[in-house]
């Protein structure tokens, strides 16, 4: 994150236009992916905790305490959560390999299917956004 040291001279205009664009399209980003999800028959909770399964670098599954970590919520929040995705057939437990202490959560092919279905889509929508974005926004100043 750009943060503007103290020193910095007063926001001008342009900077609260680039913010105020930044976040329409964020909010905008974020309506059309919930709306994404719960039309393939999702929550927009058990959208993103297939993504923070998904996205977790080097590997295709995550702990709780990953997964909790991305979406920012309590880990028994994250438990409830995971056994709904569990109980729908998005995903499966199994014991981490490296901690028996830890439980992995892995994808199904359901999973992955409605996954990359509704990423495909938010891709092509995100990219469509950029347009939105005021070049100062992304200036450093």
């Amino acid at each position: 994150m750009v943060r503007r040291p103290s020193s910095s001279p007063e926001l001008q205009k342009s900077d609260y236009e680039a913010l105020g664009s930044f976040r329409k399209a964020l909010r905008h980003f974020l309506r059309f992916s919930e709306q994404g999800a719960r039309a393939v028959g999702l929550t927009p909770q058990q959208h993103q905790l297939l993504l923070a399964i998904k996205s977790q670098v080097g590997k295709d599954h995550a702990n709780l305490k990953e997964i909790a970590d991305f979406l920012q919520l309590k880990h028994q929040t994250v438990v409830g959560l995971t056994d709904r995705c569990e109980a729908a057939g998005l995903v499966r437990r199994q014991a981490s390999t490296i901690d028996k202490r830890r439980v992995d959560v892995h994808l199904t092919a359901k999973g992955e299917e409605l996954l990359a279905k509704l990423s495909q889509r938010n891709l092509d929508e995100l990219r469509a956004l950029r347009k939105f974005l005021k070049p100062a926004f992304l200036d450093s100043k």
